[in-house]
């Protein structure tokens, strides 16, 4: 499936975010959604900094993980088991202390699985800091037409 409509829009994507996942609901927002597309900021904590003026290499991929997560619980709707089956991230550069924006996209969504591709970048920086390849696995019961 090259392209689709959203199942759930941004509020109702939020307000699913809350019900089910609430420890990370409140550190996505997202910016702009679109069919296979999300651009979404991931606010970055003190508990989420290193040594050296950075943020973590793990917030960094949970980030990736998320924007993609989101991405794909707008295009099938509110199944909070579609869950992450492969995560590939190269990290760019250093990324300072400041919020990470996450722009994704969907390559495919199938029945069983959705495979993503996502920029992430400090906020305010040009070049990105990190790239990921994301896959997801899509429960039977919620997976579009193929």
């Amino acid at each position: 499936m090259k392209n689709g409509k959203l199942k759930l829009s941004r509020d109702e994507v939020r307000e699913f975010l809350c019900e089910v996942y609430p420890p990370c609901a409140d550190r996505i927002v997202i910016e702009e959604l679109e069919p296979m597309r999300i651009r979404v900021r991931f606010r970055v904590k003190p508990e989420d900094w290193r040594p050296g003026g950075t943020v973590s290499g793990p917030t960094v991929f949970t980030a990736a993980d998320a924007a993609i997560y989101v991405l794909t619980l707008s295009m099938v709707g509110r199944e909070a088991l579609c869950v992450t089956s492969s995560l590939t991230i190269n990290f760019l550069r250093k990324p300072p202390l400041v919020d990470l924006i996450c722009e994704g996209k969907l390559l495919k969504l199938g029945r069983s699985r959705a495979v993503g591709d996502c920029l992430i970048y400090s906020d305010g920086t040009a070049d990105p800091v990190a790239h990921a390849s994301v896959t997801y696995a899509i429960p039977d019961r919620c997976a579009p037409p193929s």
